[in-house]
């Protein structure tokens, strides 16, 4: 009975995941990096004030981003985390962005379902 639930809970997870993403993607509009403020930086996915900050230090510290990959140069940007923040980011133009993006956890719906009777 719990491997049932447990594969249905897994399955409903795995089949909202595109309703999640597309309520993701709705979300328009683009951040520069080279110009954002820390609050403006916040509004991509998965960037707080503690990153935002970061990114504004390495900015004064190295310069201007000369492409949106130099992100993955700050500390706390790998490359699963720039694959959520590049349809958000650009190094010109202006700050289109005006309301927070937020991606769901997918890690998170498997770990609750793992728990769940």
């Amino acid at each position: 009975m719990l491997n049932r639930s447990l594969v249905a809970l897994v399955l409903a997870a795995a089949l909202a995941a595109p309703a999640f993403a597309a309520s993701a993607s709705t979300a328009s509009g683009q951040v520069n990096v080279n110009t954002a403020t820390a609050q403006e930086l916040q509004l991509l996915p998965r960037v707080g004030p503690a990153l935002a900050q970061r990114i504004v230090d390495f900015r004064t510290s190295n310069g201007a981003f000369k492409v949106a990959t130099e992100l993955t140069r700050v500390k706390g940007i790998g490359e699963k985390s720039f694959a959520l923040l590049q349809p958000y980011v650009t190094v010109s133009g202006t700050t289109t962005l005006k309301e927070k993006v937020r991606v769901p956890r997918a890690k998170s719906v498997v770990k609750t379902a793992a728990f769940a009777d």
